[in-house]
Parts: structure tokens; C-alpha cells; sequence
């Protein structure tokens, strides 16, 4: 059997833009002002990022690369899994260990990508064929935070979510994330989720700032991206890149903080937005979990963890979860 690529693109055309377009001008009109992470990740975004993930300070790659090393074997045995669904796949380089468990498990016969990068999701799956010479690849193009089209493949699957993605989301956004994927899945399905954990906030705050300066170089480009897709005047230079643990929310929140005052024209918008000395944008925040917390907001979301494991330094958790049947599941307090 060869390996096939089929390509789906869910996305319309201007997809992009107009969600760029609502995001700048609700983001940097509100006040504080916020702008979601996605838009980090162009080209030279991609290639900073992978360069984050290879820094001393940054260990939830390294954290997560270690438990999947250790226990996929187990997570193949656990799932069963014909179809592995991943959400963000990126370059899929972690995913090869589970690949390779399922495959060795004699399961998996399909794995299906979903990014919002179309040149991402397909270069990461033609880089999967040559290795994996019997694997059906069905890659989708969507944008998971308001859509899980997942394809017509064979069940069970396992829906991986992994790099702590999940707490980028705040609240109410990973409440409906997490209440949208439960409706995904049928009983036989299980989705395995990456996530931060909290520790010394020394640690958290040198995970997102480090010595080298590359995460905010990272975080700048942001101002360059807009530049170039909106015709904006940023001036990276005129902001700071500032990382700070939230303790009341247990998370570290990444800023650019103005240098002095100064207004932006977005010709693209018909707009300008004025930043004070010292006023801040928010750039991504990172929730960091504790099991209980974590185990606590899957169940109320129709997920039942059935698994957890973590690296032998308890930095980083892979759970385990499978939906619940909705009259099983715990009412909301709030």
C-alpha cells in the first residue's frame, strides 16, 4: 500500500484577512489592549519560535518530547487508535513518536493533520510519506478555534493537542474549545492534551524571557507583521518585551510595553490607535495547570480523564480523556 495526501482547505479565501482585520481593530481598541497569538506566527515567527523551543530556559518541548518517549507505547495500548487527529500539527516532529507507537501497536492505518497553515500542514504531511509508506494522510485547512473538521476516517481516533496550546485560551475561549471537542467524539474516541504545570514562577518567567532575547525578538515581529499585512507604522523599537506571572490566574502573560508615547496609523483599518508611556499590549497569555484544576474543567467540558503522565521533573502532563456521556456530566457553578 502507498501512502496518499488528500488536502481539504475549509477556510474561504479571505479568511485571513478578515479575521485579522476583526482581531487588530477589537484588540487594540479595547482597553487593555490585546492581540491573540495566532498572528505571531508568520514565516520568520515559525522560525523563531522553533529556535525558542531549543533554548535552555524553555523546557515544555523538551518536557513533553520526554513523556512521549517514555509512554506512547502505553497511549497506542490505551487508544487503540486507527486514526490520529492532530490539532495545530505544525511540523509534526513529536507526533512521529506517536506515529511510530500506534503503527508498532498494529492500529493506526490514517493520521490526519489540522493547522490553519496550509503550507505548514502539508509540507508536515508530504514530509510524513516517505517514512510511513502504508499511511492514508488527509491534512485539513481550518482554523480549529471555531471549527473541528475532522475527516471521514476510521475509528477509534485519538485526537492529540499538544505544546500547551490549551492554555493559551482563556476561560470562557478554552471552556468552548473543550465543550466543542467533547461534541466531536464518539465513546470510542480519546484525545490526549499537552499542558504546562505550575511551578516556581522563576522558572515560568525565564521560559519567557530568556537571556538570548530571541522570544522577544519573537514578540515583536507581531508589530512587524502587522506592518506588512496592514500597512501599520510600528516601530518595534519603541516597545519592551515584558513577560510577568499572573499569580491570582496562574499564568505568565507576555506584553509589549510602550516606550513613550506615540500613535499608529493602520491605513488598512482607517485607523489610528494612540499608546500612553508605560501602556501595555498583551500578547499571549499561558496558563499554567494543576491537575486537580485541569481534571476539574475537562470533566465540566464532557471529558473524562482516564490518564496522566508527566516528566520525571513534574514540569509537563500528557492527560488522557474520553467523552462523557452529556447526562454524565457535572452542571457549570458559574
Amino acid at each position: 500500500m502507498t501512502t496518499s495526501l488528500t488536502v481539504r482547505d475549509t477556510l474561504p479565501d479571505d479568511h485571513f484577512a478578515r479575521q485579522l482585520h476583526e482581531d487588530v481593530r477589537t484588540g487594540l481598541t479595547a482597553d487593555p489592549k490585546t492581540l491573540p497569538p495566532k498572528w505571531f506566527y508568520d514565516a520568520r515567527g515559525s522560525e523563531l519560535f522553533t529556535r525558542i523551543t531549543r533554548l535552555p530556559e524553555y523546557y515544555p518541548t523538551r518536557a513533553e518530547r520526554q513523556i512521549l518517549r517514555a509512554h506512547a507505547p502505553d497511549i497506542a495500548a490505551q487508544t487503540r487508535a486507527r486514526t490520529l487527529v492532530e490539532l495545530g500539527s505544525g511540523s509534526s516532529e513529536k507526533t512521529r513518536t506517536l506515529l511510530d507507537a500506534l503503527i508498532a501497536g498494529g492500529t493506526l492505518r490514517h493520521y490526519a493533520p489540522v493547522d490553519v497553515s496550509r503550507a505548514a500542514v502539508t509540507d508536515a504531511a508530504e514530509s510524513l510519506m516517505a517514512d510511513y509508506p502504508s499511511l492514508e494522510v488527509t491534512a485539513t485547512v481550518a482554523d480549529f478555534d471555531t471549527e473541528l473538521p475532522f475527516p471521514d476516517a476510521p475509528g477509534p481516533r485519538l485526537v492529540a493537542f499538544l505544546g500547551s496550546t490549551i492554555g493559551n485560551f482563556d476561560p470562557a475561549q478554552r471552556t468552548a474549545f473543550l465543550g466543542r471537542l467533547a461534541a466531536a467524539l464518539t465513546p470510542a474516541d480519546a484525545v490526549l492534551i499537552g499542558a504546562d504545570l505550575v511551578k516556581s514562577p522563576a522558572t515560568l518567567v525565564r521560559a519567557y524571557d530568556d537571556a538570548q532575547g530571541v522570544t522577544a525578538e519573537f514578540n515583536k515581529n507581531l508589530l512587524r507583521v502587522l506592518n506588512r499585512e496592514l500597512g501599520a507604522d510600528f516601530d518595534p523599537g519603541a516597545f519592551d518585551h515584558q513577560a510577568v506571572w499572573n499569580e491570582s490566574a496562574e499564568r505568565v502573560e507576555m506584553y509589549l510595553r510602550a516606550r513613550y508615547g506615540h500613535t499608529i496609523t493602520l491605513p488598512a483599518l482607517d485607523l489610528k490607535v494612540t499608546f500612553a508611556l508605560g501602556e501595555t499590549l498583551r500578547t499571549e497569555l499561558s496558563t499554567k495547570f494543576r491537575r486537580p484544576r485541569l481534571g476539574t474543567e475537562l470533566s465540566r467540558s464532557g471529558l473524562n480523564p482516564t490518564h496522566w503522565w508527566t516528566d520525571p521533573q513534574n514540569r509537563f502532563t500528557l492527560v488522557l480523556a474520553r467523552p462523557t456521556e452529556p447526562s454524565a456530566r457535572p452542571k457549570r457553578l458559574d
